[in-house]
């Protein structure tokens, strides 16, 4: 199981770099979260307290959130989804998006626990992590396309892009796991020195 999470995580890491940094290179602290009115609002800082609650989310929506969030990106050598309050900062992107994005969303995560009762008699959070690892299993395959799965498949797909940008842009998963040490120049360009290199001329 460790390997797998590794792996996955490693997926995870370079796919966060991919779409995260390029982001970051025209963006200053605060537009990490919100450049203008067309992107995520930063989450405030006194919903990431002890005494946070859901504003969308019920405790039972928040906690599957939470677990599927760190099977996704799940804790290795540095701390996971759930560390990084990724359910947190789902919970209030979703609370601010269209009534249809929510419905979608919620539908979803009903769809998860009652697959999961299907498939191991009991709901998604009360499963085993072998058994949730499994279920996820099932809806990433790119060879499942059964027409039962279809809801589960897309929500999968939902749920994993808003865990990796919610990951990847809080101070865990920026700055301890990309290890982006912010927008930098270089103070010269000395240019090639290669032995070799160094009387090179086109050719004509």
């Amino acid at each position: 199981m460790t390997s797998q999470k590794i792996d996955r995580r490693s997926a995870l890491k370079q796919f966060g770099m991919m779409t995260v940094v390029p982001v970051l290179s025209h963006l200053g602290p605060e537009g990490l979260f919100a450049s203008n009115a067309h992107t995520h609002p930063r989450v405030p800082v006194e919903s990431l307290t002890e005494e946070w609650a859901p504003k969308f989310f019920d405790s039972h929506q928040n906690e599957t959130v939470a677990t599927l969030s760190e099977l996704i990106v799940p804790e290795t050598d540095t701390p996971g989804a759930r560390a990084a309050k990724c359910n947190q900062f789902i919970d209030f992107i979703l609370s601010t998006e269209t009534p249809d994005a929510q419905r979608s969303f919620l539908r979803g995560l009903r769809w998860i626990d009652r697959r999961s009762e299907e498939l191991f008699g009991t709901n998604f959070v009360e499963a085993g992590e072998q058994q949730q690892t499994a279920l996820l299993t099932i809806l990433s395959s790119p060879d499942n396309r059964t027409m039962e799965d279809e809801i589960g498949r897309d929500f999968f797909q939902v749920i994993k892009s808003r865990t990796v940008f919610a990951y990847y842009t809080s101070e865990i998963g920026l700055i301890q796991e990309l290890e982006y040490k912010g927008n930098s120049y270089l103070a010269e360009f000395p240019g090639c020195d290669h032995p070799e290199h160094l009387n090179w001329e086109p050719k004509a």
